[in-house]
């Protein structure tokens, strides 16, 4: 049987932005902890979203409290790939075959798992179900939503102080209300910071069936158009497709701006890694670890689960030492995240 940690409850919100993850591409099935696991000892599992892992990014940043969660709890975890084209229907038999196998609790990685995770949940009321970027309701169901403008807004206020020609980029992977809070964000943060400064914006599809999670072409192609226009700072909230964007950029010598992991840190990217001047942080790690463990304790958690600047749920990343050489970044950084948190900055979502 599943043995009871000791540890005492972890705070949702509390947990590091450290986003690292050291995961590869490639379809993943059961990871086995080797000794500590047995048949009836499994515990947490995660569904990715379109990208998978690899991405140096969101689904990674999930899969990194996984490890974190089967390394401190010793039993055996799942994490699976999804498949191209993928329906509703076919999310649904992935969360259901994983809840029949044991597994608990199992997330489904983006707002994509949300009407399967309404269907399926309630017909597995003994275990816990977590979405990562949308909100459903159910007794037994985690729904770990981020404030994304928070931390996008001070991207934006990173790239006015970053930008010398005015200019500055966003690129949106697909055209969806979540993309939207992202680019607001840092449309105010970069307005509030220098109104002379001209945001240039892209979407690459208006489906994520259309590949813009996950085609970092279309997010190359989309850098370059803006670079051409002058931007030399790209902002992109685009999973894998931002892979081409931060390529782009560093082949231009501008600057790119990562997303949800820090994606300076990220080895797959490390010869880009000098154009990448920050990246706005989300701590799904940390959200994935505070789940895991919240059953681990006999405390599931359940409802919306929010992570903000003020719950250093979501922050910027200052990894690159270039970041500090930039005249007056640091100080408006700071001061603007300490708006925010007392609230005398209104970040908008639209």
């Amino acid at each position: 049987m599943r043995r009871t940690s000791r540890l005492t409850r972890a705070a949702v919100g509390v947990a590091s932005l450290a986003l690292a993850a050291t995961a590869c591409g490639g379809t993943s099935g059961e990871s086995d902890s080797g000794e500590a696991g047995t048949k009836d000892d499994k515990g947490l599992a995660i569904a990715y979203d379109i990208g998978g892992k690899g991405d140096q990014s969101f689904n990674d940043a999930a899969y990194a409290g996984l490890e974190r969660a089967q390394k401190e709890f010793g039993y055996k975890t799942a994490d699976i790939e999804p498949t191209e084209g993928e329906t509703d229907a076919d999310k649904e038999q992935r969360l259901a075959s994983l809840a029949k196998q044991g597994y608990n609790p199992v997330i489904g990685v983006g707002f994509a798992y949300g009407p399967a995770m309404k269907a399926i949940a309630e017909k597995y009321p003994d275990t816990t179900f977590g979405i990562v970027d949308s909100v459903v309701e159910g007794k037994n169901v985690a729904s770990l939503v981020f404030a994304e403008n928070e931390a996008s807004y001070l991207a934006g206020v990173a790239a006015a102080k970053a930008t010398k020609t005015k200019t500055v980029g966003f690129v949106g992977g697909v055209d969806v209300p979540l993309i939207h809070k992202f680019e607001a964000g840092y449309k105010q943060g970069v307005q509030d910071t220098d109104p002379k400064v001209k945001v240039v914006s892209q979407y690459l599809t208006q489906t994520a069936e259309e590949g813009g999670f996950s085609s970092p072409d279309k997010g190359r192609a989309a850098a370059e158009g803006q670079i051409e226009k002058k931007a030399d700072v790209v902002y992109q909230a685009a999973g894998l497709s931002g892979q081409g964007v931060i390529e782009a950029a560093a082949k231009a010598k501008v600057w790119a701006i990562g997303v949800d992991s820090d994606q300076y840190k990220q080895e797959a990217l490390a010869k880009y890694k000098d154009h990448i001047l920050t990246s706005a942080l989300k701590d799904i790690n940390g959200a994935v670890y505070a789940l895991a463990k919240s059953v681990e304790d006999g405390k599931p958690l359940s409802g919306t689960q929010t992570f903000d600047l003020k719950s250093d749920g979501v922050g910027l990343s200052d990894a690159n030492p270039k970041y500090a050489g930039i005249p007056g970044l640091t100080d408006a950084v700071a001061e603007a995240k300490e708006g925010i948190i007392a609230g005398s900055i209104k970040v908008k979502t639209e």
